[in-house]
């Protein structure tokens, strides 16, 4: 595929420092919802929100968003592929080494060990800090080695995340398979989804956007160029279009949600700080949209039930997890 709209050349991008500071200033929700508070835009999901979202069960048709725990999965540094092993097995009761001497009984037990980044995940505001510090003015003192997250924590979320999601297939509303790396989507690509879609979007829900990252890779059979390198993905513009909207998350298809290379010079991962670390908005990443998008393209309706809570891991900045989407 040739180069699209949008796409951006490495090492140009257009804002600096002062400017993502100056946006990070003007979205800020600090203080907003209280100077304990821990849970971000995701105090839009009132009772009544689930109320409504549940409406948006219309078939009983249930997508797991979630790519499979194990060994196919992208690996980067510092986050290696889950470890599976079991210390107990059918295998070993079978050849007699499990043997308890009690009848009719046998035992399977196993283990993970795992980065808690390395699949379908939400970030949590803890694992971003801008400035040192991240949502509602937590200092990264705040996070400790034996502690995890004191504050802040994406456990915090652990009854939250029930709301109205609603889906934007970039790619798909493009007639395209997927975007190219460097690719960005603003403001004006999120509006035209949503309105092709024929949705809107408001307080507490979860936006989803598909950029096409995963059929690549399986197009491609490969996880080449998927983690960590250049990557379609959300604009740092889109920040106040979400912010605006007080959604209470974004998850996209790739790796890193925001386009990468980045489009703010001398920094790393921009959106991230404006989103998790002053608005408090939720990023879900690798989110596995391709069924639940052909789904949407079928009977014409991208907004759905949505139930994604974080594993309830004491101080955790990150979790994996199962989203479920029900139509």
């Amino acid at each position: 595929m040739g180069s699209q709209p949008g796409a951006l050349t490495p090492g140009q991008g257009p804002f600096d420092v002062g400017w993502l500071r100056a946006e990070g200033e003007r979205l800020s929700n600090a203080g907003r919802w209280g100077d304990d508070d821990d849970l971000g835009t995701w105090n839009c999901v009132t009772p009544a929100k689930v109320v409504e979202a549940t409406a948006c069960a219309r078939r009983g048709a249930v997508f797991s968003l979630a790519l499979d725990i194990g060994p196919d999965l992208p690996e980067v540094p510092g986050r290696p592929r889950p470890i599976h092993f079991l210390t107990l097995t059918g295998t070993d009761l079978a050849a007699g080494r499990a043997d308890r001497g009690l009848p009719t009984v046998g035992f399977a037990d196993d283990w993970i060990t795992m980065n808690l980044s390395c699949a379908t995940q939400w970030d949590g505001f803890s694992h971003v800090f801008s400035d040192g510090t991240t949502y509602n003015g937590v200092p990264a003192s705040a996070v400790s080695a034996r502690a995890g997250a004191r504050r802040a924590s994406v456990a915090a979320l652990r009854s939250a995340v029930v709301t109205r999601a609603v889906l934007l297939d970039v790619a798909g509303l493009a007639g395209r398979p997927w975007l190219d790396p460097g690719e960005r989507i603003g403001p004006d690509r999120l509006d035209e989804a949503a309105a092709r879609a024929g949705v809107a979007i408001g307080p507490g829900d979860v936006v989803l956007v598909r950029t096409g990252a995963l059929s690549r890779v399986r197009a491609e059979r490969t996880w080449d160029g998927y983690a960590g390198g250049p990557a379609p993905g959300l604009s740092v513009t889109a920040a106040s279009w979400l912010a605006e909207r007080d959604v209470a998350a974004v998850a996209t298809d790739t790796w890193g949600v925001e386009v990468m290379p980045y489009e703010v010079t001398g920094t790393t991962a921009p959106l991230h700080q404006l989103l998790l670390s002053r608005c408090g908005i939720t990023l879900g990443e690798m989110f596995d949209l391709d069924a639940l998008a052909e789904d949407c393209t079928a009977d014409g309706v991208c907004d759905m039930l949505f139930v994604a809570p974080p594993l309830p891991i004491t101080g955790a900045v990150n979790s994996p997890l199962n989203p479920l989407a029900v139509k």
